[in-house]
C-alpha cells in the first residue's frame, strides 16, 4: 500500500483536481447548479492563458452565470483541506482491508486529529452506495445472519460499555453484501428487508434461528444450519460467506475503531460493504476501488451543526 503512496496525484494539487474530475466528470464538465454542459467557460488560474483570471479550477457556467469547481455539490465542498490529501485519504481507506483510525490518518498527513476524523466520515457517505441491492436471482444463493456489535461486560473496570447494536447482512455467495443496523432481531424487522434486497428467486440459507422460517417460505428454497448442534455445512447448506463477511467486520470496530456509536454506525457499514463489494476477489485492485469511491462523493452532502445550530462543514 504505502508504495502506491508516490502515485503523483497524492501529492500535485492541479494533477489532482484533473483526477477528480475525470471521476466526476468524465463526459466533460456540467454546470451542478443548472445542468449545462455546453456553454461553459474555464476561468484560469496563476498560470493559465494570458489575461485570464480565477482561481485555479474555477469555471463559469454562461447559461446560470454561477461559478464551480469540481467540489460543488460533493462531501469536499467548502472544504480547505487539499484535493491531492482527499486522493490519498480516499486511497489509504480503500486500500486497507479492516480500515484505518482517525488517529492514524491524522499521523499519516497531518492536519489535526478532528480534521481527519469529519474526512473520514464524509468519504464513509461517498463509499454508501444508493440502492441496497438487488442481490441473487435465479439458481445464486443468498446468505443471510446477524450479529452484534458493541462493548463486552467484561471491559467494564475501563469505562462505560458501549451498547450493543444489532446488524443484519444479506451475502450473496462470490458476490456481494448488504448489511444494515437494525434496531432488533426479529421476523417483524427483518422480513421488509430481506424480501426487499434479495430477489425471491434466490435460494436463501440461513443458521436455524426462528425468526427466517416463514420468511424462507417466500424463497426458491431455504435450508439451514444448526449451529448449536455443531452443524456448519450441509450440502449447499453453510452461512460460511456471511460469517466472513461478520469476521472482517469485527476486527475493523474492535482492533482498528475499537468503538463505534449507534449514530455513525450506518456509515461505518457503508464503509466495509464498499471494500467487500469491490474486493481483490471480484477483480478490482486498491485504485480501482479507490476510483469507483472518488466516484461517489458527487451529489452528497455530509453537515453537522454548531451548538448554536449554524451550520458547519
Amino acid at each position: 500500500m504505502l508504495s502506491h503512496l508516490s502515485n503523483p496525484i497524492f501529492h500535485d494539487e492541479d494533477l489532482a483536481r484533473a483526477w477528480f474530475e475525470a471521476r466526476i466528470w468524465p463526459n466533460g464538465p456540467f454546470c451542478p447548479h443548472c445542468g449545462e454542459a455546453e456553454n461553459l467557460t474555464r476561468l484560469y488560474g496563476k498560470g493559465g492563458p494570458k489575461g485570464t483570471k480565477g482561481r485555479a479550477g474555477l469555471i463559469q457556467c454562461n447559461a446560470c452565470r454561477e461559478q464551480f469547481t469540481v467540489t460543488v455539490n460533493t462531501v469536499c465542498e467548502r472544504s480547505k483541506i487539499p484535493l491531492s490529501k482527499w486522493c490519498m485519504a480516499i486511497y489509504l481507506i480503500n486500500a486497507s482491508k479492516k480500515g484505518m483510525s482517525a488517529l492514524q490518518m491524522h499521523r499519516m498527513m497531518g492536519g489535526s486529529y478532528k480534521t481527519a476524523w469529519f474526512m473520514m466520515h464524509r468519504i464513509r457517505e461517498a463509499m454508501r452506495e444508493g440502492k441496497l441491492g438487488p442481490l441473487g436471482g435465479e439458481g445464486k444463493y443468498v446468505e443471510a445472519d446477524e450479529t452484534y456489535v458493541g462493548g463486552k461486560a467484561k471491559n467494564k473496570a475501563y469505562g462505560p460499555i458501549p451498547k450493543k447494536e444489532a446488524v443484519m447482512a444479506l451475502v450473496e455467495r462470490q458476490g456481494k453484501v448488504v448489511s444494515v443496523h437494525v434496531p432488533n432481531v426479529t421476523a417483524k424487522t427483518l422480513r421488509p428487508l430481506i424480501v426487499t434486497i434479495v430477489d425471491r428467486k434466490s435460494h436463501l440459507r440461513t443458521d436455524h434461528s426462528p425468526v427466517y422460517w416463514t420468511i424462507g417460505d417466500e424463497y426458491k428454497t431455504h435450508y439451514t444450519v444448526n449451529h448449536s448442534a455443531d452443524e456448519y455445512v450441509r450440502g449447499d447448506a453453510s452461512t460460511n460467506s456471511v460469517e466472513s463477511y461478520f469476521a472482517i467486520l469485527k476486527r475493523g470496530i474492535f482492533g482498528i475503531y475499537h468503538s463505534v456509536s449507534e449514530e455513525h454506525l450506518k456509515r461505518y457499514l457503508c464503509e466495509f460493504d464498499f471494500r467487500y463489494n469491490y474486493r481483490a476477489a471480484l477483480g478490482y485492485s486498491d485504485m480501482e476501488r479507490t476510483e469507483i469511491a472518488a466516484a461517489g462523493i458527487y451529489g452528497k452532502r455530509l453537515t453537522y451543526r454548531r451548538p448554536d445550530n449554524r451550520a458547519s462543514v
